[in-house]
C-alpha cells in the first residue's frame, strides 16, 4: 500500500504516474496527531493539514472533493488566511482514506454533497491553520531568544520588531516541527481577513487550462488493459447469456467476465477494442418485471397518489388546513409535475483498479472516497486495511459520485487479471442509461380563502419517489422521508419561508423501477417550482402583486424576506419593465442559505422564450470567494434552465429514451441571460453555495412567462410544451 502522499500532482495530463513519494523537505505543522508507521524518523508529523517546504512552499491537503466548485480553492484561502502565508506559494494535495484510517480519521469524513464542502470543514480547517502560525512564530522567537509577543507575521515571513530581524517560515519549519502545540489557538475577526473574504483565483485553474490536470478517464499505468461494460438496459434486469466465441478472435481481446449478473464486459488492450467487441457480443437479457414500465404508466400512478384517499405521511403541520379548505368562501387548485432527471457529468464514470490477492487500489475520484473505500473492499473480498483510494480530478459530478456502482464492476472486473491494472470506463450511453436519477413526482396544492379574501389554509399534497427510501432505509421512519420536503420543513437548513395560518405539507410515496439519486439541488428543484409558482397563483386569485402577496406572508423569516426584497428592488420590482419585457420571481430556503430571483423575459412569435436578465440574491451567512460565489450562482442557472427547458428522463418498454446529448440537451452559451449576482451575507451560520440558487431559477421563468402569456406550465421540460429558447 501507498502511505505517503504524493508530493505533486503528474506532470502531463495524458502521462500519469502511478505512485507516491515521499514528502522530502517538508514538515507538517499544527495540531497534535499520530505519523503514519511508515512516516520518516527524520520529519516526524504533527500536523494533517499543512506543510510547509524549505522553499516557503505551503502544502494545504483538502480531503473534499474538487468538481468545478471551487471548494479546494476556497478551503486553503481558509487555511492560509489563519496561516499568514504567501498565497503566490499555497498548493494543495488530496489525502486517501486509507491515510487518513490510519490516522483515526484525522482529516474527518470525505463526502462533498449538500453544499457542505466549505461550511462543514471550515472551523477545524481554519484552527489547523491558527495553531500552525502559533508554532512558526514560537520557533522563531526562541531562535532569536524574544518574547512571541514581539514577533509579527505577513505573508509567510516573521518579524522582530525590536531587533528588525525577520524570516521566512521555510527556514524555522523543521524546528516548529518539534514544538508541543498550543491547545487552542484565536481565530481572526472577519474584518482582518486579507485572503479570505477576497476573489483569488482558482489554484486548480492553470493546469486545466494548460491540460495538465488529470482526470480519472485520463489515468493510465504501466500494462493496464481496458474494460467496457453493458448492463441489462431495464431496471431489475439480469444477464440472461452471451456468447463470447463471437469476438474470441478479435484484436486485442482478452477475456469476457460476466459482472454480478446484471452486466457484462469485455476486457482489451485499448478501450476502443473492448467497446467494439462488446458491441459485437451476442447478449440476452432477462428484463424482468419491469420489462413494460413506461414514464405514462408512473404518471398515472402518482396521480392516483393526490387523492386525499390515498395514504400518506405529514411532514409539516400547522393548525388545521383541513378544516380551514371545508369552510373556505373559495379555493384555488392546481397541480403539477416534475420529471426524472440525468446528471449527465461530462466525464462517464470510469476508474482503474490494482488488484492482488493482498492489496486493492483504485484510482478515481468519488463525491465520497471513504464510502469508496468501503465498497473496493467489499468487491475485492479483503480487509478494509488493505484497499485504498487514489484522488484524481472529478469531471463533474452533480451527486452522481456519490454513487459506487461503477466501482464495484471496477473492481471485479479486476479481479479476474491479478497484478494487471485495469480501467473501466463506461460509455456515454452507458452513463446516461444506468444513472441514479432525480426523483419523479407530482403535486397537488390547495389554497384556500375566507370572505375577507384573506389567505386562511394551505395544503400541499406530494406523490412521488423517495431517494432515502431506496439508498438510505434508515433515514426513512414510519414511512416518512424529511429529504422531500426540503425547502418546506419547519426547522433546520431548509425551512419554509412562509407564515401560514393553516399548513398541511405531506407525502404519498410512491417509488417507481427507476433508480433515484441525488441530483444538485435534490428535492428543492420541483419543491420551490410547486411552491413558488403556486403562490404566484394565490396571489392572482387574491387580486394582489405577487411581491406583496408573499411579503405579508413572510414577517417570521426576515434573512428570507431581504433577499427577495433586494432582487425586487435591483430588477425595478414595480417600475415599468421595458416594451416587450416581462418579470417573475421566486424565493426559497436551502442548505443553509437564503435565495431569491427575479427574471425578465420576452416571449417570441412561436413561444420562444428570451430570457433577457436574472438578478439573484444569496445570504449564505459567510462568503470566503465573492468572484467564486458569483460564478456559482450563474452556473447553478445554467443547471436550472437546462432542467427547465431541455431536461426530464422518460421511460419506455422499462428503458431510459435519452441516451446521449441529442436527446437530452443542455443550454447553450447564446442562450445564456445576464447575471446580477448581490452577495448578502449576514454573518453568524454558514450556509452552502453550490446548489442553493438552482432551485429558483425555474419558478422566475415560469411565473416571468405567465405575466407575458397569461398561460400557466405546471409541468417540466418546457420542450413537452413545445417551448424553447430563442
Amino acid at each position: 500500500m501507498r502511505n505517503a502522499l504524493p508530493n505533486a500532482l503528474p506532470l502531463g495530463r495524458r502521462e500519469f504516474i502511478a505512485g507516491a513519494a515521499a514528502l522530502g523537505g517538508g514538515f507538517s505543522l499544527g495540531l497534535t496527531l499520530p505519523a503514519p508507521a511508515d512516516a520518516a524518523s527524520s520529519a516526524p508529523e504533527i500536523n494533517a493539514w499543512i506543510v510547509v517546504r524549505l522553499d516557503d512552499t505551503v502544502v494545504i491537503r483538502v480531503a473534499r472533493a474538487e468538481m468545478g466548485q471551487g471548494t479546494l480553492t476556497g478551503l486553503a484561502q481558509l487555511v492560509a488566511e489563519e496561516l499568514d502565508c504567501d498565497w503566490s506559494k499555497v498548493t494543495t494535495e488530496s489525502p486517501t482514506p486509507g491515510q487518513s484510517a490510519a490516522r483515526g480519521r484525522v482529516w474527518g469524513d470525505f463526502l462533498t454533497g449538500g453544499s457542505l464542502g466549505v461550511r462543514k470543514s471550515q472551523d477545524y480547517m481554519r484552527k489547523a491553520g491558527a495553531i500552525a502560525r502559533a508554532m512558526l512564530i514560537q520557533a522563531a522567537a526562541d531562535q532569536w531568544n524574544a518574547p512571541t509577543a514581539e514577533c509579527t507575521v505577513d505573508r509567510g515571513v516573521i518579524t522582530h520588531g525590536a531587533s528588525g530581524r525577520s524570516v521566512s517560515y521555510g527556514k524555522v519549519a523543521e524546528a516548529a516541527a518539534k514544538l508541543t502545540p498550543p491547545a487552542d489557538a484565536p481565530l481572526k475577526d472577519r474584518r482582518d481577513w486579507k485572503i479570505a473574504g477576497k476573489g483569488m483565483k482558482r489554484l486548480d485553474t492553470r493546469d486545466k487550462i494548460t491540460g495538465k490536470t488529470v482526470y480519472g478517464v485520463d489515468v493510465k499505468l504501466p500494462g493496464m488493459l481496458n474494460a467496457a461494460i453493458k448492463a441489462c438496459p431495464v431496471f431489475g434486469g439480469r444477464l440472461a447469456s452471451y456468447d463470447e466465441s463471437k469476438i474470441a478472435n478479435l484484436k486485442g481481446v482478452k477475456k469476457v467476465v460476466r459482472v454480478d449478473d446484471t452486466a457484462v464486459a469485455v476486457v482489451a488492450d485499448t478501450w476502443w477494442r473492448a467497446k467494439t467487441a462488446l458491441d459485437a457480443l451476442p447478449i440476452v437479457w432477462d428484463e424482468g418485471p419491469n420489462a413494460k414500465a413506461s414514464s405514462a404508466g408512473t404518471a398515472k400512478w402518482l396521480a392516483e397518489g393526490l387523492d386525499k384517499a390515498q395514504p400518506a405521511v405529514a411532514g409539516h403541520r400547522k393548525g388545521d388546513a383541513g378544516a380551514a379548505i371545508a369552510s373556505a368562501a373559495r379555493t384555488v387548485e392546481a397541480v403539477y409535475s416534475y420529471p426524472h432527471q440525468n446528471h449527465a457529468q461530462m466525464e462517464p464514470l470510469n476508474a482503474t483498479v490494482l488488484y492482488t490477492p493482498e492489496t486493492c487500489e483504485i484510482w478515481t475520484r468519488t463525491q465520497n472516497a471513504e464510502s469508496t473505500r468501503e465498497a473496493v473492499a467489499a468487491a475485492a473480498g479483503l480487509p478494509i486495511e488493505r484497499c485504498d483510494v487514489h484522488a484524481v480530478m472529478l469531471g463533474g459530478g452533480f451527486g452522481r459520485r456519490l454513487f459506487n456502482d461503477n466501482v464495484r464492476q471496477a473492481v471485479l472486473i479486476a479481479r479476474e487479471f491479478p497484478g494487471v491494472p485495469v480501467k473501466l470506463l463506461w460509455s456515454r450511453e452507458e452513463d446516461m442509461t444506468h444513472g441514479a436519477y432525480h426523483p419523479v413526482t407530482q403535486c397537488k396544492l390547495v389554497g384556500a380563502f375566507d370572505a375577507g379574501n384573506r389567505l386562511t389554509g394551505f395544503h400541499m399534497r406530494i406523490s412521488g419517489q423517495s431517494i432515502s427510501a431506496s439508498v438510505m432505509p434508515q433515514w426513512v421512519k414510519d414511512g416518512l422521508d424529511p429529504a422531500v420536503f426540503q425547502g418546506l420543513s419547519g426547522a433546520g437548513e431548509a425551512q419554509l419561508g412562509y407564515d401560514f395560518p393553516n399548513l398541511l405539507i405531506e407525502h404519498a410515496m410512491r417509488n417507481p423501477s427507476v433508480p433515484p439519486g441525488w441530483w444538485r439541488g435534490v428535492n428543492i428543484n420541483q419543491n420551490a417550482i410547486y411552491l413558488e409558482c403556486f403562490m404566484d397563483e394565490l396571489a392572482q386569485a387574491a387580486g394582489e402583486d405577487p411581491l406583496a402577496f408573499r411579503r405579508k406572508l413572510m414577517s417570521k423569516q426576515p434573512k428570507q424576506l431581504a433577499v427577495l426584497d433586494a432582487v425586487a428592488e435591483r430588477a425595478g420590482w414595480g417600475k415599468p419593465a421595458p416594451e416587450g419585457v416581462y418579470r417573475g420571481l421566486a424565493s426559497f430556503m436551502a442548505f443553509g442559505s437564503y435565495v431569491a430571483a427575479v427574471a425578465e423575459i420576452s416571449v417570441l412569435p412561436g413561444d420562444k422564450i428570451k430570457i433577457r436578465r436574472i438578478v439573484a440574491a444569496t445570504d449564505p451567512g459567510q462568503i470566503v470567494n465573492p468572484a467564486q460565489v458569483e460564478r456559482q450562482i450563474a452556473g447553478s442557472f445554467v443547471f436550472g434552465l437546462s432542467a427547465l427547458f431541455h431536461g426530464g428522463i422518460t421511460i419506455k418498454d422499462g428503458r431510459v429514451e435519452q441516451q446521449n446529448f441529442d436527446s437530452y440537451d443542455s443550454m447553450r452559451l447564446k442562450d445564456m441571460p445576464k447575471v446580477e449576482c448581490i452577495l448578502a451575507p449576514s454573518g453568524g451560520f454558514w450556509g452552502g453555495v453550490g446548489e442553493p440558487t438552482i432551485c429558483v431559477a425555474a419558478p422566475a421563468v415560469l411565473n416571468a412567462y405567465y405575466a407575458a402569456t397569461g398561460k400557466r406550465i405546471r409541468s417540466v421540460p418546457l420542450k413537452d410544451s413545445n417551448i424553447s429558447f430563442v
